[in-house]
């Protein structure tokens, strides 16, 4: 009896050793279900939150690329527009002799070119102006006035709920095909109006302030547009932080349910260690008269 109550004090001692061992080689007080079942549940359901939350930044990521990219271009489209201002201001101010006046024309078919390849832009091999058709180049040199572009945004999921249009359409930034505050219409116009074609035609003018009007018209609807991209960085700037400090969180509640305290499991395998050998040392001095004792 006093036998079969030591082997079995002793083979708990081993268990409890053999917890704290593995507790301390894998730095977690959970390493099956059966250590702590509520545990468990908690822990789960954080490492999901955890592996959202990765999604979602990865997607902020993404989405923030994407925004800071479109911003650039926006900034080049507006140098365009700027100095196509600039050059119709001096074109209409009355002093300029024919040649001027061409050499206005030609800078505008330029700044044509320009703004249409800016048009075209792409990010990654993906066009930037062409809503979800990323793979088609949206605009053409010949007919860009009158090309249509995808008109749909791209949204990225960045929180339960929440999801940010990533790209603005070529419409919103250079205005809709056909209209007369179309960028492209304006600025060929422009340039059909300071050079009109045969050379030697004298400038239409009249044209011209017509078109100055439009321009003014397009500019300030690019503002708008402007504003917006500022507005949806800042926001996904703010998510951006939200995540993080959510992710810091997760993971030290994750810490708290699964991790083990290292000073606590080395002073308990310590103590388990001195338990161990204290029953073997009780159980030697139990057990040590044998048959052959008596037989003596």
């Amino acid at each position: 009896m006093i036998q079969s109550q030591l082997l079995s004090n002793i083979s708990n001692n081993v268990k409890r050793m053999s917890v704290s061992q593995n507790q301390l080689s894998t730095g977690r007080k959970i390493n099956k279900p059966s250590d702590d079942p509520v545990g468990i549940t908690y822990a789960l359901r954080y490492r999901s939150e955890i592996s959202i939350n990765d999604q979602y930044q990865r997607n902020i990521d993404a989405a923030k690329s994407a925004v800071d990219h479109t911003d650039t271009v926006l900034s080049q489209i507006n140098d365009v527009m700027q100095r196509a201002k600039e050059l119709t201001v001096q074109g209409l101010n009355g002093t300029n002799p024919q040649s001027a006046l061409d050499a206005i024309g030609i800078e505008m078919g330029q700044l044509y070119e320009t703004a249409v390849g800016l048009g075209n832009d792409q990010l990654n091999g993906k066009y930037t102006f062409n809503g979800q058709f990323t793979d088609k180049q949206p605009y053409s040199i010949a007919t860009a006035s009158v090309d249509v572009p995808d008109d749909q945004k791209i949204n990225y999921q960045v929180s339960a709920g929440i999801t940010i249009p990533i790209n603005q359409t070529g419409n919103d930034v250079f205005g809709a095909p056909g209209n007369n505050d179309n960028l492209f219409k304006i600025l060929k116009g422009l340039q059909d109006a300071f050079s009109p074609s045969p050379p030697g035609t004298p400038a239409n003018l009249t044209v011209a302030k017509g078109l100055m009007i439009d321009l003014s018209k397009r500019f300030d609807n690019f503002q708008t547009v402007r504003s917006e991209v500022g507005a949806r960085a800042n926001r996904i700037d703010l998510m951006d932080n939200r995540l993080k400090d959510l992710d810091v969180n997760l993971t030290d509640l994750s810490s708290k349910t699964e991790d083990a305290d290292m000073a606590e499991t080395i002073t308990k395998l310590k103590t388990d260690e001195n338990v161990y050998q204290a029953s073997l040392s009780t159980g030697a001095k139990i057990i040590q008269p044998s048959l052959i004792d008596f037989l003596r």
